[in-house]
């Protein structure tokens, strides 16, 4: 049973009852070390489906193939890296990737400039290795090394923030399938089900570079921004119901317009012109990502809920907005007002109340 006072539950316990209804009805081969078939993790990852009276909702909503692309991945021994813009959901997709494949997605190492090669492989409690010496129990497994013994996925956040030789920890166990102790005279091998799912950002591309040695490792799978605008508000609605639901923000979800006028402003600040292309935008310093809309609107239904009558006000999404545009002080300032000012005060009365709130925080 799933502790609600957790603050954010993995996703195999958040979808149990979905992914138990897809193992009871599974009706095609499972590969060694899965838990269901290819075909119902993708049944899983795209929802629209009823499986034994449970409605699977969707967790990835884009291009249906690029999912294939990866399950199909992970049936073979190569490793997946998932690549795209931030807020394209690749950490979204990795996790549940994880969750349908093994029904554990915990197994993670964050990628950041403070991941050790340790953290790769392993490392040692060290009150125990004075006492006792190198043995089994004093060695600290990575969670790469959980999920070879265990034939599961391992998944690694952000592998570009990861320093070279970092990075390069994991050609070895890539190309081999096992990892080698040299304090214990170990070679541990990978059980039949183990792969890594990897994610980078375009954005830090020559923060550290992948080898081409490591990027031969991987099947790369590019997850883009997308593609229009009916999706990304599709993506934002359900997005925003789901993290939502498990606060407790005492506020209504952001109707229709309200979705529609961010998702607006967001595309046309990404894209550096208007919808209808007839006129050129500067661009802000952030990114204004799909992931960043759900979170201003989450932002904005806390105020509405903390200090509002429970709607989501033009006030309470104008100070969203200030945050989540306004990324540096010098430059956003000036790009945002100009965006008021030649964009949004022109659109008519819809959009006036949003402009006056926006305005009035911009200075």
């Amino acid at each position: 049973m799933a502790d609600k006072n957790v603050q954010r539950l993995p996703a195999e316990e958040l979808y149990q009852r979905e992914l138990d209804a897809l193992i009871s009805a599974e009706a095609e081969p499972v590969p060694t070390g899965w838990r269901m078939s290819p075909r119902s993790v993708l049944a899983y990852l795209t929802g629209n489906a009823k499986v034994k009276g449970v409605e699977i909702t969707p967790k990835y909503m884009g291009n249906k193939r690029l999912v294939e692309i990866a399950i199909a991945t992970l049936v073979t021994d190569r490793a997946l890296l998932l690549i795209g813009e931030p807020g394209t959901a690749k950490s979204w997709l990795s996790e549940h990737l994880a969750a349908a494949v093994n029904g554990d997605s915990t197994k993670v190492v964050q990628g950041t400039a403070g991941t050790t090669e340790e953290h790769i492989r392993y490392s040692w409690n060290y009150a125990m290795l004075i006492a006792k010496g190198p043995c089994p129990e004093a060695m600290v497994k990575s969670p790469v090394y959980r999920a070879m013994e265990t034939g599961s996925i391992a998944r690694v956040e952000e592998i570009s923030r990861c320093a070279s030789e970092v990075q390069d920890a994991l050609i070895s166990i890539l190309s081999e399938k096992r990892l080698s102790v040299p304090e214990l005279g170990l070679e541990a091998p990978a059980a039949k089900g183990f792969s890594v799912i990897a994610t980078a950002n375009t954005r830090d591309k020559g923060v550290n570079d992948m080898s081409a040695a490591l990027k031969r490792r991987f099947n790369i799978v590019v997850l883009p921004t997308p593609s229009d605008m009916e999706t990304e508000m599709d993506i934002v609605r359900t997005r925003v119901a789901q993290l939502s639901s498990g606060l407790d923000l005492n506020a209504r979800q952001p109707d229709e317009g309200t979705v529609e006028k961010v998702v607006t402003i967001f595309r046309e600040l990404r894209a550096g012109a208007t919808l209808d292309g007839r006129q050129k935008l500067k661009t802000t310093s952030g990114v204004l990502s799909t992931a960043e809309a759900i979170s201003l609107l989450a932002n904005s239904m806390a105020l509405a809920g903390s200090f509002g009558d429970g709607r989501v006000s033009d006030g309470d999404l104008a100070a969203a907005l200030q945050g989540a545009v306004v990324k540096d002080e010098d430059n956003d300032k000036v790009t945002w007002k100009e965006y008021l000012e030649n964009v949004m005060k022109k659109r008519g009365h819809e959009w006036l109340s949003l402009y006056r709130a926006c305005r009035e925080l911009n200075g």
